[in-house]
């Protein structure tokens, strides 16, 4: 098994740091105990996720030990980590809470989540899970949540654009280009994709497809590579995209990219499974049923793949029951029927083996004329290994999107990237991490 070392400062406290191993791959049989009792009692549980309210219903019918009181927060990006944090801190934090994969290590860092080792059967759930996910929540011998969904990283096309181009959907991203260029011939005011300055998380993805490597630790010092090799291959690709017109900038989920999508101006997305849902909203009104596909991304030198979001359940440190949370979050993430409870609020790929089928069927997939699910599959399997996500993404996301704020007046991808290694390497410092140079 390999293991990759990730330190961690307290966000904030320059004077306390902490250093955890971040294990990349499931080692076979689980050595702790396995949790015995039978927990009760009332649990809190905060998300954001829609749909998480009737399962949380569901829970409490299907047994009388166990109280989940459910509670709608907003989003990460919108307050809900600041609310959630600030609960924590104060010791009226929820039982159960949502928590994407690239915030974990922070909530992890200052101490605000709990690991859930000797509080579930982790040959029953950890043990199960493929090696990419499993790293996503693993730190050291600590296990400090269970996953939820995984979120392959894909592109979306309107197939019936890409006909017309005269192309095949594109397998590398010379063949990207390339379509790009022909789409532009026979409609000129068309864009093979866009490219979003408010979604750090893909380019983050795509710089993953590439080998890239972000954080990482060399002599227990975090090591930054916000600027590598691999991520500036991908930011001057798609800066040449951006030049010479072949992808638009604009902003992920505004009325500009909603109407680009839906009048034809924008051809392609960079999404993940989850994107199905929004792309269905934004283009159906406009008569597209069956014109988008969903395609394994493009690949450099051979099949390789991404995440793209994604979520896990944690306890946090405010929870007086953790026995009653490690039952809930263990139904949240395994049980078939969590997943038929939610329905259908989504084109859901879930961490768990044999929870997609479920949620699958609750999803009509039917608006797209391909077989999405089979996609979404094929591209979880060329996830590459090892990605791990920095001590405070906070730090990096902030950076890089103000960055790229300048594109529009003359800045480059290139440059934002380089700003944001800077900015990343001097907030680190200023929390009183170690950063090797």
């Amino acid at each position: 098994m390999k293991r990759r070392k990730l330190l961690i400062g307290v966000a904030g406290l320059a004077s306390s740091v902490m250093l955890l191993a971040a294990c990349g791959s499931a080692s076979g049989p689980s050595t702790a105990p396995v949790p015995t009792g039978d927990p009760a009692g009332s649990i809190t549980f905060w998300s954001s996720l829609v749909g998480m309210d009737l399962v949380a219903e569901a829970f409490n019918k299907s047994q009388d030990k166990i109280t989940v009181n459910f509670e709608t927060i907003p989003q990460g990006a919108s307050g809900g980590y600041a609310k959630l944090s600030t609960a924590i801190t104060a010791g009226n934090g929820p039982d159960v809470a949502t928590i994407e994969y690239p915030q974990l290590p922070l909530f992890v860092s200052n101490g605000q989540v709990q690991p859930l080792n000797g509080l579930i059967d982790e040959a029953e759930t950890v043990d199960k899970l493929a090696t990419e996910i499993r790293g996503q929540i693993e730190f050291g011998d600590k296990i400090y949540g269970l996953p939820y969904d995984a979120a392959p990283m894909v592109m979306y096309y309107r197939q019936d654009m890409l006909k017309k181009a005269g192309v095949e959907v594109p397998k590398t991203w010379a063949e990207f280009e390339e379509a790009g260029k022909k789409l532009k011939k026979v409609a000129p005011d068309s864009y093979l994709a866009s490219f979003n300055p408010n979604e750090v998380a893909a380019t983050a993805g795509l710089a993953w497809q590439a080998g890239g490597s972000w954080f990482d630790v060399a002599d227990d010092s975090w090591k930054i590579g916000i600027n590598d090799a691999a991520t500036k291959k991908v930011a001057d690709f798609w800066q040449k995209l951006i030049d010479d017109d072949l992808v638009k900038v604009s902003q992920a989920y505004s009325d500009e990219w909603s109407l680009d999508l839906s009048n034809g101006t924008v051809a392609g997305v960079v999404g993940a499974n989850w994107s199905a849902t929004g792309l269905q909203k934004r283009t159906e009104a406009s008569g597209q049923k069956g014109k988008w596909i969903a395609a394994q991304l493009p690949n450099w030198d051979a099949p390789a793949g991404a995440f793209y979001g994604g979520s896990s359940f944690n306890i946090t440190k405010s929870s007086k029951n953790p026995a009653a949370a490690a039952e809930f979050i263990k139904y949240l993430t395994t049980n078939p029927e969590a997943i038929k409870a939610r329905g259908n609020t989504g084109s859901a790929f879930l961490a768990f083996p044999g929870l997609t089928p479920v949620a699958q069927e609750a999803f009509d997939a039917s608006y797209f004329g391909n077989d999405i699910y089979g996609v979404f599959e094929s591209a979880y399997k060329t996830v590459l290994p090892d990605w791990q996500w920095g001590p405070n993404w906070d730090v990096t996301n902030t950076a890089l999107k103000d960055a790229y704020g300048k594109l529009s007046t003359g800045g480059t991808i290139g440059e934002a990237v380089d700003t944001a290694q800077t900015a990343t390497v001097d907030g680190l410092k200023q929390s009183g991490l170690s950063i090797a140079e």
